[in-house]
């Protein structure tokens, strides 16, 4: 009778910590779209290789009237065939799908936000003086 107690005990403290580390590490709480400019896209890490970038958004409008202010969206990569399409990308202006996590894993990024798929790309031609 005791074994069987511990047991039980013991099964249903293992299924509150794997629920508990889903829903911090793998549920995904939001996803949407962002739009901007390129800033940077790079490759780093110490143990585990991550591609992070950061696109600009124009034109987001302050809290002060006539001043105009941009918005930075950092992101995560963990697809290398987005990191690719992404690493050609440099200076375009590109429409980004997301995922959004509570928390972050070594293995995922240093942002909260994962970026699983480019869906467009537009140059951008250089304005002349």
């Amino acid at each position: 009778m005791k074994g069987r107690v511990l047991t039980i005990i013991f099964l249903v403290l293992a299924v509150v910590i794997v629920g508990v580390v889903y829903y911090r590490y793998y549920f995904v709480f939001g996803e949407g779209t962002k739009a901007g400019t390129m800033n940077y896209f790079v490759k780093k890490g110490y143990m585990f290789k991550t591609y992070e970038g950061r696109l600009i958004q124009s034109g987001i409008r302050s809290q002060t009237q006539g001043n105009i202010s941009s918005n930075e969206f950092m992101f995560s990569v963990t697809d290398p065939k987005v990191a690719d399409k992404l690493n050609h990308s440099a200076g375009a202006m590109l429409e980004l799908h997301y995922k959004e996590y509570l928390h972050t894993l070594p293995w995922r990024g240093v942002s909260n936000f994962v970026v699983d798929s480019v869906m467009s790309v537009i140059p951008v031609s250089p304005t002349a003086p």
